[in-house]
C-alpha cells in the first residue's frame, strides 16, 4: 500500500498551534493526536477538509479543565496518508478512533464532534456508552437517504473536480463567516502538499449516504436510532450562519436526544464553528462540563 506521510517542515510556525505532537501506531500507520490538559477527556473529532489544527482556539479554554485529545483521521493533518481512494471507509475512520480511545484507555469521555466528526463520534457514544457521559454536537447530523442539502451537492460537485487540485484552506475560508487571515488558510493547507496527500479529503464526501442504497445508509440511520436512547447529558451548539445545517437541524438533533439540553445558536458562526467562535464554543463547553461533571 503506498501511504504519504506530510514532512514535518510543513507544521513548522503554525500560527496560534503551539501543542506538542503525539503519535500512535495502527498496524504500521502513524495516527497523531494532541493530548492537553488533565482530568476527564474531552474527545475533540474533526470533520472534511479539516484536521486537529481546527480546535486550537478551543484548546487552552477546555485544557483548564479537562484533558484534552483531538486526533487526525487517517488521510488528515499529522497522521499518515494512504493515497488510494478507496482505502478509506466509514468503518477505517471509526475503527482508528475506537482504538485510540481503547489504547488511551479514555473513560467518562465528554465526545466533541462536527460535520463528519458527527457520525464517528456519535457511533462512538452509541456502541460504547461504558466510555462515553456527555456529548457535545455542533454543527453536524447523522442520517442518510438523501443528500443533507442542495449546498452540500455543490460542495460535493466541486472536490469531485478538483480532485488532487483541491485546496482545503480555500473551501474554509469561503465557510468562515469571520474571515480567514493567509497564514490560516496556509495551515489548513499544510498537510496536503501534494495530490497524492489528498486521498482522504477526496474520499469522505463519497461516504455521505445520499440514496437509501448506499452502503452507508443503514449503519447511520441505525445511530441515528440508538440516540433516541441517550439520556446522559448533551449540548448542541450550532453556528447560526451555516448554509449546510440550518438552525432546524440544531433543534432536530436536540429533539432527536432525550440527555439533550435546548439547541443553542452562537450568532455570526458558520459550519467551521471552531473557527469562527471556537474561544465562546470553549466557554459554553466548560460551562456544560462544570455543571454536568
Amino acid at each position: 500500500m503506498s501511504v504519504f506521510r506530510t514532512p514535518e517542515a510543513r507544521f513548522d510556525g503554525l500560527p496560534d498551534f503551539p501543542f506538542a505532537p503525539h503519535y500512535l501506531d495502527q498496524d504500521g500507520l502513524r495516527l497523531h493526536y494532541l493530548d492537553e490538559g488533565g482530568g476527564s477527556p474531552v474527545l475533540c473529532l474533526h470533520g472534511e477538509p479539516t484536521w486537529s489544527f481546527l480546535y486550537r482556539k478551543m484548546i487552552p479554554a477546555l485544557a483548564g479543565v479537562a484533558r484534552v485529545v483531538a486526533p487526525d483521521y487517517f488521510g488528515f493533518g499529522r497522521s499518515d496518508k494512504p493515497t488510494d481512494v478507496g482505502w478509506y471507509s466509514f468503518d477505517r475512520h471509526y475503527g482508528s478512533i475506537l482504538r485510540l480511545v481503547e489504547e488511551l484507555d479514555l473513560r467518562a469521555v465528554t465526545v466533541v464532534v462536527q460535520d463528519w466528526g458527527g457520525p464517528l463520534g456519535l457511533r462512538l457514544a452509541v456502541e460504547h456508552s461504558e466510555r462515553v457521559e456527555r456529548l457535545v454536537v455542533m454543527n453536524t447530523g447523522v442520517g442518510g437517504g438523501r443528500p443533507p442539502s442542495e449546498t452540500w451537492l455543490r460542495f460535493r460537485d466541486v472536490v469531485r473536480a478538483a480532485g488532487g487540485e483541491f485546496q482545503a484552506g480555500r473551501l474554509i475560508r469561503t465557510a468562515a463567516v469571520r474571515g480567514l487571515a493567509d497564514e490560516m488558510v496556509a495551515a489548513y493547507d499544510a498537510p496536503f502538499p501534494v495530490p497524492e496527500s489528498k486521498a482522504g479529503i477526496l474520499a469522505f464526501p463519497e461516504h455521505v449516504p445520499t440514496e437509501p442504497e448506499h452502503p452507508n445508509t443503514a449503519p447511520l440511520m441505525a445511530i441515528r436510532e440508538a440516540l433516541r436512547s441517550w439520556e446522559k447529558p448533551a449540548l448542541v451548539l450550532f453556528g447560526d450562519s451555516d448554509p449546510i445545517f440550518a438552525p432546524r437541524v440544531a433543534e432536530r438533533m436536540a429533539e432527536l436526544i432525550p440527555g439533550a439540553l435546548p439547541a443553542e445558536l452562537i450568532p455570526n458562526a458558520g459550519h467551521f464553528v471552531q473557527e469562527d467562535a471556537g474561544e465562546e464554543a470553549a466557554a459554553r463547553i466548560v460551562e456544560f462540563l462544570q455543571i454536568y461533571s
